[in-house]
């Protein structure tokens, strides 16, 4: 018999599973909005409901430059995973206050300043992404950042 998940892997699991779901072509991202080991929303990222994918008619990339002057691309076409799960949230009227997320890759600058606002208390994730970029805004907040490996 194998052994039982932990509550990080199980919820892991899921949010691997959610990202299966992403329009993106550049990238699979789920996360999983969690208070007291219960679901409270779920997304994933892509476009927003009833306007084409990048998957049907193409990304819509833009490049441009962070604070230290590195270039970054990104689409407009797409919503993050970690917005998509607070708007099914606030559409199905479930609080997030004090909750959890977990998300497939650490969350972007833009992603984390919303969290925070959200009163989420804690983001797990398993890949690094631009997770330097964060820093800064992780000295000045309670919410921290935990990496679960599978």
């Amino acid at each position: 018999m194998s052994a039982r998940p932990s509550w990080h892997q199980y919820f892991m699991t899921i949010t691997r599973q959610v990202a299966e779901r992403s329009t993106c072509t550049r990238a699979k991202v789920g996360a999983v909005i969690v208070r007291d080991k219960n679901i409270l929303a779920t997304g994933y990222n892509g476009a927003p409901a009833g306007l084409p994918h990048c998957t049907d008619v193409g990304c819509l990339v833009y490049t441009s430059r962070t604070p230290t002057g590195e270039s970054e691309d990104n689409c407009f076409r797409t919503i993050h995973a970690e917005i998509n799960a607070i708007a099914q949230a606030a559409k199905n009227g479930a609080s997030i206050r004090d909750a959890d997320i977990y998300i497939t890759h650490t969350p972007c600058i833009h992603c984390l300043k919303v969290l925070i606002n959200t009163g989420i208390r804690r983001v797990f994730y398993e890949h690094e992404y631009k997770r330097p970029t964060l820093e800064e805004l992780l000295r000045h907040t309670d919410v921290t950042l935990e990496c679960i490996k599978p």
